[in-house]
């Protein structure tokens, strides 16, 4: 089938696009390569058909969209950072909520069947109770998480109104090969470059806060399955365990046999002390669950950073 993946020459974005490929499937990539969000021209698939173009972009997108005329649309282009949204919360809007308006008006333009949307667990906030499941109360505490949140409501009411089927994703923290290791989020990743060129770690709060860390091709395996399955519903997907900040240094430090120096620092806003998921719902539809331990996820990540 002919799938649009925005945000395609990202960290999950191209993973995905790679898999897609594999497949068989006929792909496209919208991607604007923004510094910020780890878009990059080397992650990009050369069986893609690569357009470069900003979500927010009306005129572009919807040429862009006249042209494929996309099957399933795999929307993953997103402002990503907890941190950014709280500094520019317009900006993380205009991006996630008005980009989105975008996408959606051209699937319904074109008569596109399917969109799989890349959701998040920081709709949650500071979870009710857990583990984690579709039906816990969503309370946000991060520009980032309620313009998540607000995108489920969109795709519902598109749905409703307009016939679109959809199928969200609630993702746990992804972590694993090409995630950017500059930005301030993805703790893994930042901190397996800081192991290999022994440069000092930040850790903030007591290091004890424990998330929910699922490995990026467990993530790409659910998107494959949305294809097919999962439709006008939205599922959790992580690992089901909790890892702390501390395990996560101590993970690294094994693997790479270094002990960096530790530099304490206050909790950031946004940031939540414990949260991981139930995903009986995913393997009950979907037909999904983890496989990746997370010491055999870590050391992947670890060996593609050596790399």
């Amino acid at each position: 089938m002919r799938i649009l993946v925005t945000g395609g020459a990202g960290f999950i974005g191209s993973h995905i696009v790679d898999q897609y490929i594999a497949a068989g499937h006929e792909v496209a990539v919208v991607d604007n390569l923004w510094q910020e969000g780890g878009g990059k021209q080397s992650h990009l698939n050369p069986q893609a058909t690569f357009y470069r173009a900003d979500i927010t972009d009306e005129a572009t997108l919807a040429r862009i969209f006249t042209e494929i005329k996309p099957e399933v649309v795999s929307h993953h282009a997103a402002q990503h950072s907890v941190a950014i949204s709280i500094k520019e919360p317009q900006f993380d809007v205009c991006v996630n909520v008005l980009g989105l308006l975008n996408v959606l008006t051209n699937c319904t333009l074109v008569g596109t069947g399917k969109i799989i949307f890349a959701s998040s667990g920081a709709t949650y906030g500071t979870p009710e109770r857990l583990p984690l499941d579709e039906d816990v109360p969503q309370r946000p505490e991060s520009p980032y998480g309620i313009t998540k949140m607000v995108a489920e409501h969109y795709l519902r009411y598109w749905q409703q109104a307009y016939g679109l089927t959809y199928t969200a994703l609630r993702y746990g923290n992804v972590y694993g090969p090409r995630q950017d290791p500059s930005g301030e989020a993805g703790v893994i990743a930042i901190f397996a470059k800081r192991f290999l060129s022994h440069q000092a770690v930040r850790i903030d709060w007591d290091g004890e806060q424990r998330k929910d860390y699922v490995y990026v091709e467990d993530v790409v395996r659910a998107n494959i399955l949305a294809l097919e399955r999962g439709h006008n519903d939205i599922f959790c997907i992580g690992s089901g365990h909790p890892v702390s900040v501390n395990e996560i240094y101590r993970q690294l430090a094994q693997i790479t046999q270094y002990e960096p120096e530790i530099v304490r620092a206050p909790r950031r806003p946004g940031d939540i002390y414990l949260a991981y998921f139930d995903c009986s719902k995913a393997a009950r539809i979907l037909a999904w669950q983890p496989t990746t331990p997370f010491a055999q996820g870590v050391k992947a990540t670890v060996d593609y950073f050596r790399e």
